[in-house]
């Protein structure tokens, strides 16, 4: 599994939040039916929203990146998500990724545009005949996205509007690295096709990431890999987490509208409830974040505590079962849920006879769920 990862210019929110769960929710599931589990996850701790914020805060782009990376890592261990196997910052991977760009122009599936100052390297977008077939998009409706999602439609000596940027020429003022290709940088798609690539091959199960990366990364990334290997699809699945709002908005930097998980964590909110909140929603959907759904939240961990501290219980076999059914049915958290709460409800009201019980549950919604009662 391939998640893209964030751009560390700013603290965790939660919409980022959710979508790690979601995937850690996919890796938890994998590893209860036994499998070895190979997860990568890139940090674009190079690209132009962090050295724009860095210039604005008169910053070390280096140091930002790295202060918001080991931020990043801390809300995650705090929300229990397990970590990928596989950890690549953009810097580390340049040598794998001028190697790929430099084949992508050596098959002709690259060019460099007509700018004496800057001759910078682009993909022919259908280079592979299939462009398109992930997102489903009109042409129309990529060239909108593309524009508003970091493309450059209207640069001046393009093949096409849809053509993407692999290689940017140095530039006065940007960090850059000498390369066969000239000192320069990488564009954005190309980054995350190399390194999943290079550690994943092709054909691997899931690439992730929020519903935002549908179009254009996802599907930029998938065309750069299947045009250097000629191998078709990049990835089985293409799975996408749903936006997190708040006031019927959609939570974003440029809003200035986040909740970020190490406030929550600073006010001292249990990260268990954090987790469920944003578990009581299916991951796919668009869902608001609110004050409301964080006290149910810690209401329902209030709850499973209470029960699983009795001495015995309904036997939680049954209910175990239920939990790995609905996550196994494309990750049904909100039945999920539910399936615990059921069982929490008559432990509390009724009781039981089964001393295992409340281990029962405690240990599956710790494995399955990531919570700890």
């Amino acid at each position: 599994m391939y998640v893209c990862g964030i751009t560390p210019y700013d603290a965790t929110h939660l919409g980022h939040a959710a979508t790690y769960l979601a995937f850690d929710l996919v890796h938890r599931v994998w590893l209860d039916n036994g499998h070895n589990v190979h997860y990568v996850q890139n940090v674009t701790d190079v690209d132009d929203p962090l050295l724009e914020r860095a210039l604005r805060d008169k910053d070390d782009w280096v140091v930002l990146a790295m202060r918001e990376t080991a931020l990043f890592r801390e809300d995650m261990e705090a929300l229990r998500v397990l970590p990928p196997q596989d950890y690549v910052g953009i810097v580390e991977a340049i040598p794998e990724i001028v190697e790929v760009v430099a084949k992508l122009v050596a098959d002709g599936h690259a060019y460099r545009v007509d700018d004496a100052e800057h001759p910078d390297i682009y993909f022919e977008h259908n280079a592979t005949g299939r462009f398109g077939y992930e997102s489903n998009y009109s042409e129309e409706t990529m060239l909108k996205l593309f524009a508003e999602r970091g493309g450059d439609p209207d640069r001046p000596g393009k093949k096409h509007p849809l053509d993407a940027l692999l290689w940017r020429m140095k530039r006065d003022g940007e960090p850059s690295w000498p390369s066969e290709l000239g000192e320069g940088r990488p564009g954005w798609h190309i980054e995350c096709s190399a390194i999943a690539h290079n550690r994943l091959g092709t054909g691997f199960d899931v690439q992730g990431g929020g519903s935002d990366l549908i179009y254009p990364h996802h599907e930029y990334s998938a065309a750069h890999a299947e045009a250097q290997t000629g191998q078709h699809p990049f990835a089985r699945h293409y799975v996408h987490a749903g936006m997190i709002g708040l006031d019927g908005e959609k939570m974003s930097k440029s809003r200035g509208n986040l909740v970020f998980v190490s406030k929550l964590r600073a006010e001292k909110v249990d990260p268990n409830a954090v987790r469920l909140a944003l578990l009581a929603g299916h991951y796919r959907e668009d869902r608001p974040w609110s004050q409301a759904l964080l006290d149910e939240a810690l209401a329902r961990v209030d709850k499973w505590r209470r029960a699983v501290a009795l001495d015995s219980a309904p036997s939680g076999v049954d209910t175990v079962t239920r939990l790995r059914d609905h996550l196994g049915n494309d990750l049904d958290t909100p039945k999920a849920l539910a399936a615990v709460d059921a069982w929490a409800d008559e432990a509390l009201a009724h009781g039981g006879s089964d001393r295992h019980g409340p281990s029962q549950i405690r240990t599956a919604v710790d494995a399955l769920l990531g919570v700890e009662l």
